[in-house]
């Protein structure tokens, strides 16, 4: 399917949700962060489920799991997106969305890197400038804040992995979140009716609107991945590849400008080490493409 200029847009969708994502985890408080990943894996399967059963989709969801090999993967690839979206309300709403946003701007690069090892793709020399380049950024940030930035470094692993996984199992966005929500979503109901039970929820006791919210978290889940599913059949993956730094550009202004984050030189520094690293890696794929574009064939 090709339309390119439609598939932009639906790219251009989804990032920008994507980046908003701070703004709306933040009117889910009082609310912890578990909960509130309880509440998006539950509602995300009604949501994804309700979607499936529109358009008679079962059969493709069945014959998913029906592969022993393609049920473990997607298995696995549940446990790390549990992981990234975790990690990332936990870091927006302990005041981190700043480093949430390194994470995503470092994510393209543990990609490359998961390709060279997983699948022994071989870099260019300038590609691993760009690698070497993001390495050093990394150990500037450890010595600014004064420890690894770990919650960027679990959303760029956990997310390159999860990558990784949808890669050797290719299935459709919405059949493989209803899958991976499906398997997340009896732990997730555990463990909310544990924190009711506790007396530790907010879920219905804070107002209406909250809870009209948390519930909205199963669509606020899955309709930027059907936008980037729609955009990724109809427009080459170098422009999705450029798109992609929208959403952690809009994360890193909000961290400034609307939550106030503290910026100082020694950070910017290494801000600034990821995006020299990541403009290296972009104007290098940039020039192999039209490179590729005008070669005669042969």
């Amino acid at each position: 399917m090709t339309d390119p200029r439609r598939g932009i847009w639906y790219a251009v969708a989804a990032y920008l949700c994507w980046g908003l994502f701070p703004l709306y985890w933040t009117l889910l408080k009082p609310a912890g962060s578990l909960e509130i990943l309880g509440h998006r894996i539950v509602w995300s399967l009604v949501f994804t489920a309700v979607i499936i059963a529109v358009r008679r989709q079962w059969t493709a969801v069945r014959s998913a799991v029906r592969t022993r090999r393609t049920a473990l993967t997607l298995v696995a690839a549940a446990l790390l997106i549990s992981v990234n979206w975790g990690t990332y309300i936990y870091g927006v709403n302990s005041g981190q969305v700043v480093e949430t946003s390194l994470g995503y701007f470092i994510n393209p690069l543990v990609s490359v890197a998961l390709g060279v090892v997983v699948f022994g793709e071989r870099l260019r020399a300038v590609q691993w400038v760009a690698v070497g380049i993001a390495t050093l950024a990394v150990a500037v940030l450890t010595i600014d804040y004064g420890r690894p930035p770990f919650i960027a470094l679990v959303l760029a692993f956990s997310f390159g992995f999860y990558g990784l996984l949808k890669k050797i199992a290719p299935v459709g966005a919405t059949q493989g979140l209803v899958i991976e929500s499906a398997v997340l979503a009896g732990p997730a109901l555990g463990m909310l009716l544990l924190l009711h039970a506790q007396g530790d929820a907010a879920f219905g006791g804070v107002s209406a609107p909250h809870t009209a919210l948390m519930v909205l978290t199963g669509i606020v889940t899955a309709v930027p991945l059907m936008f980037f599913a729609a955009a990724a059949r109809r427009v080459p993956l170098t422009t999705i590849g450029l798109l992609q730094y929208l959403a952690p550009t809009m994360q890193f202004v909000l961290g400034l400008v609307v939550f106030h984050e503290p910026m100082p030189a020694s950070r910017l520094a290494g801000f600034g080490l990821v995006w020299l690293a990541l403009a290296v890696f972009t104007v290098d794929l940039l020039r192999r493409n039209r490179r590729e574009l005008i070669a005669p064939a042969v």
